[in-house]
């Protein structure tokens, strides 16, 4: 029995699934082996280039056998960029390798036993869908593109085509129109952003133009943001995520809590009384309230503070329902102990990390709340990341 291993060690093993992460799981003697880039049902020859005891992670030397599910990747950069991880998977792969991140998460780090099903929405585009992108710049080399993969060396992007053919467009053109010799630093970075008309919003501090307000229409309002404030990336999904979040929701008084500019408490201000949205940002609260003036809804107010600062420094008693909306790193201390002190009938939390929401739905059981349902949204194809919205109840 083999008992011992190191770096450079060279192994033939079979995925037998995905794990969070994207990451492809398989067993050698006596080792774990986490493999990126490869799909359950792939037989390969990899190398390891990390150990951690009995656990190992080892990159791809070449496919000896492939999973039925295995296809070319369109994306000349795939492998290299840092961006797509799922590329090298059928469609129906990808979104069975999100289910089985979900399940994963819930049963492993939270030790939830959720047997109902999970419905996955596909997203209607598998590529051209994202409407913003964060570009890292190379400014003396006159480099614009994304980080090569486990590293912070910028591979120079000539086309990504996951990006919206207009922002698409606009990485090509910023490559032949930026002032490359106006930078102060090497390394620079550029906050792009996409309307629902094709308008471009730009921003970065190395750039004196101002940066565009923009909008998207969604459920029956109009959200105004810009680049320097977050808004979901793939807008074919944007309505199907407030009904799964939202649907049958109803009281007196709801929060929405890191509300950014206000997707879900506009429509939580036609289903509830009172609504208050809560946000650090304070040029998102900025959008935020311009959203819902724009709406005409009297009974929606903001905070712009933390979230944790928020709920120990109000009185919030009487909340019905509350909306989590944290972002990947997921909430802060005490903010999940604190909402249930709260004791709100009803608890929509929206992530984008398993893991992340796999710790907090723990607590959230443990203080009396049990899952109603759990729905995943294909809102970041090509990718390992995955939407789910989970909605709990008071038990």
């Amino acid at each position: 029995m083999k008992s011992e291993y190191k770096i450079g060690d060279r192994l033939e093993v079979a995925i037998q699934k995905i794990v969070p992460q994207g990451l492809g799981l398989a067993f050698a003697e006596n080792l774990t082996v986490f493999v990126p880039l490869s799909v359950v049902g792939d037989r390969l020859a990899v190398k390891i280039f990390q150990l951690k005891g009995k656990t190992a992670f080892a990159e791809i030397e070449s496919v000896i056998e492939p999973s039925p599910m295995r296809i070319e990747p369109p994306c000349p950069y795939f492998g290299k960029c840092g961006g797509c991880d799922f590329q090298q998977m059928s469609y129906e792969a990808q979104l069975s390798a999100k289910l089985d991140m979900i399940r994963d998460s819930l049963k492993r780090i939270g030790k939830i036993e959720f047997d109902d099903d999970i419905p996955m929405i596909a997203s209607p585009k598998q590529f051209e869908y994202r409407s913003r992108a964060q570009w890292h710049l190379e400014t003396r080399q006159k480099k614009i593109g994304y980080f090569k993969r486990n590293s912070h060396d910028i591979i120079d992007i000539e086309h990504c085509p996951i990006l919206q053919p207009e922002l698409d467009n606009t990485l090509k053109d910023l490559r032949n129109t930026l002032n490359w010799d106006g930078f102060w630093a090497n390394r620079a970075e550029i906050e792009a952003a996409c309307g629902s008309d094709g308008e471009m919003s730009l921003y970065s501090p190395e750039i004196i133009e101002p940066t565009e307000d923009i909008s998207f229409t969604a459920g029956g309002f109009k959200y105004f943001y810009s680049a320097q404030s977050f808004f979901q990336g793939n807008q074919s999904l944007i309505e199907r995520l407030l009904d799964a979040s939202l649907s049958n929701a109803s009281g007196e008084r709801a929060l929405d809590l890191y509300c950014g500019v206000g997707l879900f408490t506009l429509p939580l201000g036609r289903k509830f009384a009172h609504v208050i949205g809560v946000e650090g940002n304070e040029r998102a609260i900025e959008f935020a309230e311009r959203n819902a003036a724009s709406a005409r809804l009297e009974n929606v107010s903001f905070q712009a503070e933390g979230v944790s600062d928020f709920l120990a420094g109000h009185e919030l008693g009487g909340t019905d329902f509350v909306l989590l909306d944290p972002p990947r790193t997921g909430t802060e201390k005490n903010v999940i102990e604190k909402v249930v002190k709260l004791k709100p009938n009803e608890i929509s939390y929206v992530a984008c990390d398993p893991s992340m929401l796999a710790r907090d739905l723990r607590y959230l059981i443990d203080g009396g709340y049990a899952i109603e349902s759990i729905t995943a949204l294909d809102m970041f194809p090509q990718t390992h990341h995955v939407e789910t919205v989970v909605r709990l109840k008071r038990a």
